[in-house]
């Protein structure tokens, strides 16, 4: 194998690919970018075992070929040396990298070894597709609240659910949720869990565009293409956490407050229970008012937000970074937070737009009331 390539070209695409590597594996070449120099350009490839990134570059391909190369080394230094025209060939067990007047040799391991993994098994019809922005704004508002332990693994994902013309996206981790939809332009309607790293991997991928995002899925696998790259994932198994089996009905006290004063009070309070296992912070809800508490070895505060209250006064003790992560996923003016018991789920949302949608568990306290 031999080619040439533009550095500032192959190194951007060693960036992208090198994602779907491996970081902690017992198979070498899951850690590997395969690299297959053919006709007139490239075909990059890593795939950790859940999903696999594919990308095309333009090259002058001398000798037709392929090898595997360490993803994290290759891409770091082809970052290094992105300004000059890069020649590379095959020398022995690895390869041959030149630019300009100098030259580095790497290791590599036998393509035969590397798995084959694709979205070419999908069937064509099983599609669905939405605006890139669509697309972008679901994920950022839902895929934070997915788990990141592996004690249950399908919540390390994220349900989407087509139905008709709508798109709706869960994702929860046990101790809270999130909730938005959105319109789907076309496709067959389909309901999977896909890995939340597999969303913001895509979603990484577009622009700000309104064409329409066209996403391959099956019960196993999706796959996606955006311009040169490929995306395929696993898709995970089992029964999803039914959201109505947990999202409260009616509400005894419901708050509205100023999006804004409310998010930075909250967060001066988080940075004395950084470090806390529970990062707490106490509301007390009066008429007129929300008293915002937090306490740690590092000291105290206590502060006022104005709030409009409707039904009974109460008090309780959350989640300081999963009630700001919440917040600040939201972004009219003022936003609603509605409560039943301090030992019950409570609700952030939209005063308006009631699209999107969280949902947070309190921390019990000794004085949480029963």
């Amino acid at each position: 194998m031999k080619f040439v390539c533009e550095g500032v070209i192959l190194s951007e695409a060693a960036f992208v690919v090198g994602k779907a590597c491996a970081t902690r594996t017992s198979t070498p070449v899951l850690e590997c970018i395969k690299i297959k120099a053919k006709n007139d350009g490239l075909i990059l490839t890593a795939y950790d075992g859940e999903i696999s990134i594919e990308k095309k570059v333009p090259a002058e391909v001398l000798d037709e070929g392929e090898v595997c190369v360490n993803g994290k080394f290759f891409a770091d230094f082809m970052a290094k040396i992105s300004a000059y025209e890069v020649s590379i060939s095959t020398e022995d067990a690895g390869i041959l990298i030149e630019y300009g007047e100098c030259e580095s040799f790497m290791q590599t391991l036998p393509t035969a070894d590397f798995p084959v993994f694709n979205g070419d098994l999908i069937p064509e019809e099983k599609y669905f597709e939405i605006k890139k922005s669509d697309f972008k704004g679901i994920v950022s508002e839902v895929v934070f609240c997915c788990a990141t332990d592996e004690s249950r693994p399908i919540l390390k994902g994220c349900l989407l659910e087509g139905k008709g013309d709508k798109l709706f996206a869960t994702a929860l981790d046990g101790f809270r949720m999130a909730c938005s939809y959105c319109d789907k332009v076309g496709g067959e309607d389909m309901k999977i869990v896909c890995p939340a790293r597999t969303l913001t991997e895509i979603s990484r991928m577009l622009d700000e565009g309104e064409d329409a995002l066209r996403i391959h899925a099956d019960k196993n696998r999706l796959c996606v293409a955006v311009n040169d790259t490929v995306i395929t994932s696993r898709l995970y198994a089992g029964e999803f956490v039914k959201k109505e089996n947990i999202y409260p009905l009616q509400f005894d006290t419901v708050v509205t407050v100023k999006r804004t004063e409310l998010l930075q009070s909250v967060e001066r309070a988080s940075v004395l229970i950084r470090g806390d296992k529970n990062n707490l912070v106490l509301f007390d809800i009066k008429n007129g008012k929300i008293i915002i508490n937090a306490n740690s070895d590092m000291g105290k505060i206590e502060e006022t937000v104005s709030a409009n209250l409707t039904g009974k006064e109460l008090k309780i003790a959350m989640n300081g970074k999963f009630l700001s992560e919440a917040v600040k996923a939201l972004y009219e003016e003022e936003i609603v937070l509605s409560f039943n018991k301090p030992v019950s789920p409570f609700t952030v949302e939209n005063v308006e737009d009631k699209r999107c949608q969280y949902l947070v568990l309190p921390v019990r306290t000794s004085n949480s009331a029963q």
